[in-house]
């Protein structure tokens, strides 16, 4: 086999300027500019990471199976309750399915994401299987992502294949990933992988880390973030209208707007009146309209979402009364009457969780 360049390790803790990166020039505000605030205000506070971890050159046949990602989360992402995995076309064809699920053609430039963590088969053909080999999810002191050449020394590749995973927080409230399908398939727009923004990301990560500067784990950080923000907002463009999510209301001109409120200011002393009013509407419209597409009343998401910036801060070493204050009770007792119905367990457990996990 030959040997192919060093690669790079991609293990970004999510930046806090993406909004800045991407409304870097004054322009009128639309719901486009609504869904990335709120995604990223979402992403930031669920903790996302990110990892390229395989980069395969491959010369058919070739066929490989992944196990559900519970099985593997540890490995490939140490520290997070929740992993999706993902696939890059960088060149040639290749065939995904999920187990007892129909094959899916994919070309250069396409993306498949599995948001739910199912175990899938990707193969040169359809219908190809393979037991699922944990040995290769193990890290190691080989920089990620891990470098496969399966292509025989007089050959030729006619498959790159980079794969890769997200992690981030479920619990206690992560509203993104019950809105997402066990499969998301983002065909390519164009003819050149590279020139395609998801396939540019890739490339810029790896050129970055290879060229090791100062600031390279910020870039990164922003890429991780940006991969998932733009792939969501390709996926929620292809939605049908009657489609109804928590990501589908993002879209929603009273939902959205409603969403972009609590998001921008979670610890404001919300009532359903005065965020109907801050959208515009009665506290009837919204209410059924929020309640609707989310799933949740306006007043319980608050509370939820609430809590998750609360038991973030909790983690990263913050008191009960500060995480409290942050998140808008004024009462520590309150607080934490909330916070234990949601989780189960009282606030100050949560933090004490999350000292010894940093240990």
């Amino acid at each position: 086999m030959r040997e192919r360049p060093a690669a790079m390790s991609m293990r970004p803790e999510v930046g806090r300027a993406l909004r800045g990166v991407l409304t870097a020039c004054p322009r009128v505000r639309t719901l486009g500019d609504t869904m990335v605030d709120v995604l990223s205000d979402v992403l930031r506070a669920v903790r996302l990471t990110g990892v390229v971890f395989f980069d395969f050159a491959l010369q058919a046949p070739w066929v490989a199976e992944a196990p559900p990602a519970h099985e593997i989360a540890s490995r490939v992402l140490p520290g997070s309750q929740r992993v999706l995995e993902y696939h890059f076309l960088m060149e040639g064809h290749a065939w995904a399915q999920m187990a007892g699920g129909e094959p899916l053609h994919l070309r250069a430039g396409d993306l498949l994401i599995f948001p739910q963590g199912d175990a899938h088969i990707v193969s040169s053909a359809p219908g190809m299987r393979a037991a699922p080999d944990l040995a290769m999810f193990a890290r190691t002191s080989t920089p990620l992502p891990l470098v496969y050449d399966l292509v025989p020394a007089d050959g030729e590749v006619s498959t790159r294949l980079i794969c890769g995973f997200f992690g981030c927080d479920e619990r206690p409230f992560n509203p993104l990933l019950a809105a997402l399908p066990p499969a998301i398939h983002l065909p390519a727009a164009g003819s050149d992988a590279t020139s395609r923004p998801l396939g540019a990301m890739l490339e810029l990560a790896i050129r970055e880390e290879r060229r090791g500067q100062p600031g390279t784990e910020n870039v990164l950080s922003r890429l991780s973030e940006l991969m998932l923000v733009e792939a969501l907002r390709r996926y929620l463009t292809g939605l049908p209208a009657d489609q109804r999510s928590w990501l589908a209301g993002l879209r929603d001109p009273i939902v959205g707007r409603a969403l972009e409120a609590v998001h921008t200011a979670p610890a404001l002393p919300w009532t359903i009146e005065s965020l109907g009013r801050a959208v515009g509407v009665s506290r009837t419209v919204l209410a059924a309209r929020f309640t609707e597409m989310v799933g949740h009343p306006p007043m319980h998401y608050l509370t939820r979402w609430r809590m998750q910036l609360a038991a973030r801060l909790l983690h990263d070493g913050e008191g009960v009364i500060g995480a409290a204050t942050a998140v808008g009770y004024e009462s520590e007792a309150a607080f934490s009457r909330a916070f234990k119905k949601l989780m189960g367990i009282p606030p100050s457990r949560w933090r004490q969780r999350g000292r010894e996990a940093a240990r």
